[in-house]
């Protein structure tokens, strides 16, 4: 017998000996499960100040690390402007600049009917620049054709003709839509989706392989020819997915162009909202664009603009119709994450309610909101490549900071309606 509880006891000893490497182990266990619930930042590739510490405050708060029950209820939304604020350069224009220098720009019957704002002076220096000779709905010879190229280029960056006329007129409500941003969809027309994808792509494999800081000749314009993805953005969307975020882009530019870009870093085209043109029976682009909220389809009078985007995001993502798409709405139906980098991102980064990052291009309206940081969020960056130096002067915040509808300056005002006072160029290259 006593033999038996000898063995006995020298068992259990055994077995409980046995048990230590597992209890051991198995903080280890708990520790990976932490690691999976907060995904980190990366801490090899550099943020101004404390931002990264700033952003990992909102992606601790709003996703898996501190509501570990988040794939049981709606995912926290982040999003972001395309152009300038998840690249360095304006995907939009090197689609355009590749197409002018391929050929694949086609010549309209007139060209007052590619935007309803065009002006006569428009009209005609784009008619005498790309003359007549060319049969409608065929190639403009752009690649050889400098006057016509320019002509282009110079009304959609300036909204003026090469000799200095104005190239829009009329009325549009300013925070809705800007008619040089809605013409690059309507240059297209003719064009089916796929064939814009394709020169997308063209104009990516190219400005991808040029060198930083590379410029390009189109017309008589010199031109950056390079464009790279921010490698901290690309980081920080990984990091949002991995916390139970969901992510969109939202960009002035074409849909179709942005959604080439785009899913190089994993958007479908779901998660891209931009600029969507109306197709005619062949399903070839026109000139016209789907509506937001309560505005109808038009020739692009409610685009992914200040309030337009905003109202698209209210439209797409949660799902609010009618008028009440353009209206802010209460927390629950709000992006927790918003990132821009103009004052056409200024409405709805600023709705977002965990953080507001902005890379810093100099750009009044939203340049004034972050400085002021009304409720402590803002998140400044200077640009990743190539930052600008800092602005001479000051923001005019106080008199200049806001776009009204009818596009004349006013004052920037807070929520408590207060006006923000003029700010200086704090964080910069």
């Amino acid at each position: 017998m006593r033999r038996s509880a000898l063995a006995l006891g020298l068992a259990t000893a055994a077995l409980l000996v046995g048990s230590v490497p597992a209890t051991a182990a198995a903080p280890a266990r708990t520790e990976q499960s932490h690691a999976d619930r907060c995904p980190q930042l990366s801490r090899d590739l550099p943020w101004y100040g404390h931002n990264r510490a700033k952003l990992q405050r909102t992606i601790d708060e709003r996703g898996t690390c501190e509501n570990p029950g988040l794939a049981h209820g709606r995912a926290p939304v982040a999003a972001f402007d395309w152009d300038n604020t998840m690249t360095k350069n304006d995907v939009t224009d090197a689609t355009l600049n590749w197409s002018l220098l391929n050929d694949k720009i086609l010549r309209p019957a007139h060209w007052r009917d590619t935007s309803k704002w065009m002006t006569p002076a428009a009209d005609r220096a784009l008619t005498a620049a790309c003359g007549t000779s060319v049969p409608v709905g065929a190639p403009l010879p752009t690649s050889t054709d400098a006057d016509c190229a320019d002509e282009i280029l110079q009304i959609r960056a300036e909204a003026k003709t090469m000799s200095g006329q104005e190239a829009f007129s009329g009325t549009w409500n300013h925070r809705r839509t800007v008619p040089e941003y809605a013409w690059v969809p309507q240059l297209f027309a003719g064009h089916t989706e796929d064939e814009v994808r394709a020169y997308a792509a063209a104009g990516r494999k190219a400005a991808l392989a040029a060198p930083v800081g590379a410029t390009v000749k189109v017309g008589t314009h010199t031109l950056p020819a390079y464009v790279r993805y921010y490698d901290q953005q690309k980081d920080l969307v990984r990091t949002l997915r991995k916390a139970g975020f969901d992510v969109y882009i939202v960009s002035a530019g074409s849909k179709p162009v942005a959604e080439v870009w785009s899913r190089a870093i994993g958007f479908d085209r779901a998660h891209t909202i931009a600029i969507r043109s109306i197709l005619d029976d062949e399903q070839k682009l026109t000139y016209r664009t789907q509506g937001c909220g309560d505005m109808p389809d038009s020739q692009g009078d409610a685009i992914p603009y200040i309030d337009g985007k905003r109202c698209w995001i209210n439209q797409e993502i949660f799902h609010i119709k009618g008028a009440e798409a353009w209206r802010k709405q209460d927390p629950a139906h709000r992006i927790a994450l918003g990132g821009g980098d103009a004052d056409t991102d200024s409405t709805f980064v600023a709705d977002a309610t965990g953080a507001h990052l902005v890379i810093n291009r100099n750009k009044t309206e939203v340049m004034c909101r972050g400085y002021d940081n009304a409720d402590g969020r803002w998140v400044i960056n200077p640009m990743f490549i190539d930052p600008l130096p800092r602005k001479s002067g000051s923001y005019p915040c106080a008199t200049q900071g806001y776009i009204n509808t009818d596009g004349v300056l006013g004052p920037l005002r807070r929520p408590d309606t207060t006006v923000v006072p003029d700010q200086t160029d704090r964080i910069h290259g």
